[in-house]
């Protein structure tokens, strides 16, 4: 492209003399390459760790099997899933362009990172007695990153992000050991407090210049009820009648707030996965429509 503004003759020449040159490719950086490596090596393994000890403390051992858990906790852990990779594979991609790999190949190999973090945990859920490794999970996650190279493929940006919220319910006390003892381990175990968000970005499918406010998504959610124990006809017989819960809500795309400070962008760039409390509208069979002026 040659220069839009100009203040001398002079520049104006040697944009002309140039304008016809190739431009050379970017070259990768190998320094960012190393930092980005280490930094992920560090915070994976150190997910690792934390997942084992919260899933996996004192759970004994077995042959690697493989079992079928598509009708438990309502999907939540699914979705969950689906989340877990899309985000892995979306903060992937971004890392990469930073190191300057180039577009394309950043788009595939990051757009994998999804599918080659989460299948770790299902090889450990493979091996561990009460769990087993789950092929609707290795599905949830396989999805989860076809939905960010997809969205590339498409539109060449996101236009459609799973984001996630959490509130603490009265569930997790009837089954700590299982919903969580406390805020962590409940934010990770306890599918009643969690809530799954599809954030529309409404003004990316509108025409150019349009005035819809960049920072303004729709979402629609998808949540769970009354469910302590993962089998339903256990969950049941212990009186609790599991339901689903759906909601339709406003949301903030942080990634639209652009500020001069790096820190804060690219804060707000990873945030981007959380759904902000805001007001919400929910559908449930039991309790039909509710109005939420607040809703985590």
């Amino acid at each position: 492209m040659g220069l839009v503004l100009f203040s001398t003759g002079q520049v104006k020449a040697q944009s002309d003399s140039t304008a016809s040159l190739p431009l050379k490719p970017a070259k990768v950086s190998s320094s960012k390459l190393t930092i980005l490596g280490i930094g992920s090596g560090i915070l994976y393994g150190g997910a690792l760790a934390a997942a084992g000890q919260a899933w996996y403390q004192d759970m004994p051992r077995t042959r690697f099997h493989f079992f079928n858990d598509n009708q438990e906790w309502q999907q939540v852990d699914k979705v969950g899933h689906f989340w877990s990779a899309f985000h892995e594979s979306r903060l992937a991609v971004s890392a990469l362009k930073w190191a300057q790999v180039p577009e394309k190949k950043a788009i595939i190999w990051g757009s994998l990172a999804g599918v080659l973090l989460q299948t770790p945990i299902e090889i450990l859920d493979g091996y561990a007695v009460d769990y087993g490794a789950s092929p609707g999970d290795l599905i949830a996650n396989a999805a989860g990153s076809a939905a960010v190279l997809g969205q590339y493929l498409v539109w060449s940006e996101w236009r459609v992000v799973p984001k996630f919220s959490f509130h603490r319910t009265r569930f997790a006390q009837e089954r700590p050991a299982v919903l969580g003892s406390n805020l962590p381990e409940q934010i990770l175990k306890d599918y009643n407090g969690q809530t799954y968000w599809l954030a529309v970005d409404i003004a990316r499918f509108l025409p150019a210049y349009n005035r819809f406010p960049k920072w303004l998504n729709v979402a629609v959610g998808y949540g769970t009820e009354e469910i302590v124990y993962n089998d339903p006809g256990t969950n049941q017989q212990a009186g609790f009648r599991a339901y689903r819960q759906f909601y339709l809500a406003p949301d903030v795309n942080l990634s639209a707030i652009k500020t001069r400070s790096k820190f804060l962008n690219t804060a707000f760039f990873i945030l981007d996965m959380v759904h902000l409390p805001l007001p919400a509208l929910e559908y449930n069979p039991r309790q039909k429509l509710r109005f939420h002026t607040l809703y985590f």
